[in-house]
């Protein structure tokens, strides 16, 4: 094994480092990992750009990345559904196991919650990295490692459009177009959706919504006045949609996924702003409109894995930029200011000779 273990970590704000770090050793339940794919996450943008990501604070250097696969290099002794040479997908985010919301099934509330690239918690950017094995989904031959490294992010939009019970015929608004947006996109059209409409600031990514399926699309001006937003919503529903799923977190958006949802429908709140914002809640009350979370998800990779190997969802046009490990400031630098169109940027742990099989 090379003795090469470059690691990006994160020291504090704009102090994004690449250093040598040991390899570690797996306990009885993880196994080593050969890192391959690493995708730059948003979470990880506002700990470089902002040390914190919600009530989430930088304290101390911390490795960054969560959205990663790798391949498996030695198994703990308890291990027995992995052997070295599997292909995995990582899920970053376990919990205790024994308190009951993990043996209810909903361990993403877990108090005790490891996630990967979450303070206190160091990621996986790195070339070598262990993990529970139970959180390692083996990956078919024909999922690439790139696709393997996505199932996190497409994870969130499954539990999103689950947390909103999407359906066939369901009439469902997306509000914004980042990556979220688009993975949210895509499974609510392999879950039967009748009628999707995205809206975002820039009309780039609403090309790319369109892309993918959408069957509406609306440019929302910073400052737009909030009832005529509505009424080109329901516009272009020729009615109001029946879930509405906010995938940008900003304070407009929440306002905005409350104020336009049918009587009796769902408004389900993905993206993390600010810790306290301004909501029509005498609204949602008046007219019934459920207000659900989400917080990551659970249980949802398996799901997220399938719609990829069935070929029910491709997640590949999301990848725009390719990136090393070793230019891991350009990718980053890419990512946050959307450089060249980005959209998912792709960092390859691995030397450039291990990246021709993916």
């Amino acid at each position: 094994m090379a003795k090469d273990n470059l690691t990006a970590v994160l020291y504090g704000v704009e102090d994004l480092r690449l250093e040598q770090r040991p390899i570690p050793t797996p306990k009885d339940d993880e196994v080593l990992l050969d890192m391959d794919s690493v995708g730059i996450c948003g979470s990880d943008v506002h700990y470089l750009v902002k040390g914190r990501c919600g009530d989430f604070v930088v304290q101390k250097p911390m490795v960054i990345g969560h959205e990663a696969s790798g391949v498996v290099s030695k198994v703990g002794a308890n291990v027995k559904h992995l052997k070295a040479g599997d292909r995995v997908a990582i899920e970053p985010g376990y919990g205790c196991r024994v308190c009951d919301f993990c043996k209810a099934g909903r361990y993403n509330l877990c108090e005790e919650m490891i996630f990967c690239a979450t303070p206190p918690y160091d990621g996986n950017l790195t070339r070598y990295y262990t993990h529970p094995a139970d959180f390692c989904y083996k990956l078919p031959p024909h999922v690439t490692m790139e696709e393997g490294a996505l199932l996190e992010p497409l994870s969130v939009g499954v539990h999103a459009c689950r947390r909103a019970g999407v359906g066939l015929g369901s009439q469902v608004l997306i509000l914004g177009a980042g990556p979220i947006g688009l993975v949210t996109l895509i499974t609510a059209k392999s879950m039967g959706a009748g009628k999707i409409v995205v809206t975002d600031l820039l009309q780039n990514r609403l090309d790319v919504a369109k892309e993918l399926g959408a069957d509406g699309t609306l440019v929302v001006e910073v400052g737009a006045n909030e009832q005529e937003v509505v009424k080109k919503v329901h516009d272009l529903f020729d009615g109001a949609p029946d879930k509405t799923i906010d995938c940008s977190g900003a304070e407009a958006t929440s306002r905005l996924s409350i104020l336009a949802t049918r009587s009796g429908g769902c408004a389900v709140l993905v993206g993390m702003g600010a810790s306290e914002v301004k909501l029509p809640l005498a609204n949602a009350l008046a007219r019934e409109v459920d207000i659900r979370g989400v917080f990551r998800y659970c249980n949802d990779y398996p799901a997220a894995l399938s719609l990829v190997a069935s070929g029910k969802i491709d997640v590949k046009r999301l990848i725009t930029h390719h990136f090393n490990i070793e230019e891991t400031s350009e990718a980053f630098n890419t990512s946050r200011h959307g450089l060249g169109g980005a959209i998912k940027v792709m960092i390859h742990v691995q030397p450039k000779d291990k990246n021709n099989a993916k």
